[in-house]
């Protein structure tokens, strides 16, 4: 009893003994652990508090990049013939490409001047028997130039009478040849109707011999177009008959219009010359009135046709350089006129500014100017800038450019090397630099 007590009382302390030192491991591990992750944990979030983050720099535009072209001042300016000069053809160019003219300089010639000087000459001799006549008025009628007048009355009487006579008698032919062309018509086809009659008859005939096989299919097939023939030719006299009273109605009609003319102008003529006749035998205020404005008419013609003369004179309408002939001597003068002058001594580029960057645009900022087609690069400054907006005319080559974008046109005065390089380049497409 004493043995069994000893040993249980030796071996029941062990147990517990391992369990504690188990659990005290465990436990010990586990703070080791969470202190470790504390400070791994606390150890990066100092690391990303000390570690600064890079910041983003948006590079400052400093240019503004815009297409446009070059152009003299004042734009290129196409000269051409006065719209009131009849048959525009250039006679005598005196300029060819490249030459430096001056305001009013005459640069070409219409090839109307014969015909337009010729209209003076005439002109003029109007002008004179219009004095002449004045003076005839104012010095009052002769007896033999009332007899004279006299005379001339008579004879457009007589000439009337004459002339109606005439063609009265051409009217009466004509009628009677539409009748008897339309008589002798009338009797062809009468005779054409007793054959086309007899045809018919004899194809009767013969169709019926043709059904009881009497005859032959040729035999029969004769008559027929024996008929068919005789039918036709009696149509077509019918229409011939037409034709010769249409044809003769429209002479007579003619003949009839020509004869009412006759007898409208013979009676005007009459009516002239008595009034002449009744104005010749006295002198009166008004006559002379009327002589007078005459005579201040035809000086009047004589100063218009001096004017159109002027016009015939194609001048300069302003200093510069002949940039290209459109006409040459002996050709109508074209739609795009005779020649386009341009003032090349002093250049302009303008550009196209998209209208949502024209707010960036001053006078004044400075402007580079490149293209493959230059020397060199060509310098400026913004003169001024358009007020109206308008739909882009230059466009590159990128496929997605917009081509209707809206843009705003920038004028440019290139400094005095650049506009005498750009002289030679009108109209060249340029790309533009302005300085913001």
């Amino acid at each position: 009893m004493l043995r069994d007590s000893t040993v249980d009382n030796n071996s029941m302390p062990f147990k517990p003994s391992f369990r504690q030192g188990a659990i005290l491991t465990i436990t010990a591990m586990i703070v080791v652990g969470g202190v470790s992750v504390y400070t791994i944990g606390k150890l990066q979030t100092q690391q990303t508090k000390t570690v600064p983050k890079p910041e983003v720099i948006i590079p400052e535009i400093k240019t503004l990049t815009a297409l446009g072209r070059l152009e003299p001042k004042g734009k290129l300016v196409k000269v051409s013939a006065p719209t009131s000069v009849q048959e525009n053809r250039l006679g005598q160019l005196l300029v060819k490409e490249g030459s430096r003219v001056r305001a009013g300089q005459v640069i070409a010639i219409l090839d109307s001047k014969g015909r337009l000087e010729a209209d003076i000459t005439k002109a003029d001799q109007q002008v004179k028997i219009a004095r002449a006549n004045l003076a005839k008025v104012k010095a009052g009628a002769k007896s033999g130039e009332i007899a004279a007048q006299k005379a001339a009355v008579a004879r457009l009487q007589a000439q009337l009478v004459g002339d109606r006579a005439a063609q009265q008698d051409v009217v009466i032919r004509l009628q009677a040849q539409l009748e008897g062309d339309k008589a002798a018509q009338q009797a062809t086809i009468e005779s054409i109707e007793a054959e086309v009659r007899n045809a018919e008859v004899e194809y009767g005939r013969y169709q019926q011999l043709n059904n009881e096989g009497a005859i032959s299919r040729s035999t029969f097939d004769s008559k027929r177009l024996a008929m068919e023939t005789t039918q036709k030719k009696r149509n077509e006299a019918k229409a011939i008959l037409q034709r010769i009273d249409a044809t003769g109605k429209r002479q007579i009609s003619e003949a009839q219009a020509v004869l009412t003319r006759i007898v409208a102008t013979g009676n005007k003529q009459i009516s002239e010359a008595k009034a002449t006749l009744e104005k010749i035998a006295e002198v009166r205020p008004v006559d002379v009135q009327a002589a007078q404005a005459e005579v201040t008419d035809a000086i009047a013609a004589v100063n218009q046709a001096k004017e159109k003369l002027k016009q015939i004179y194609v001048l300069s309408p302003e200093d510069g350089e002949v940039i290209e002939i459109y006409t040459r001597p002996g050709e109508v003068v074209s739609n795009n006129g005779i020649v386009e002058i341009g003032q090349t001594s002093k250049m302009y580029a303008v550009a196209e500014v998209y209208q949502t960057d024209i707010s960036k645009v001053r006078p004044g900022q400075k402007v580079k100017i490149t293209s493959t087609s230059l020397p060199k690069a060509l310098y400026g400054s913004v003169d001024w800038i358009s007020s109206k907006v308008r739909r882009q005319n230059i466009i590159n080559t990128d496929p997605s450019e917009n081509i209707d974008a809206k843009i705003v046109e920038v004028y440019i005065i290139l400094n005095k090397p650049s506009s005498e390089i750009a002289s030679i380049f009108s109209n060249l497409q340029i790309e533009t630099q302005i300085e913001l």
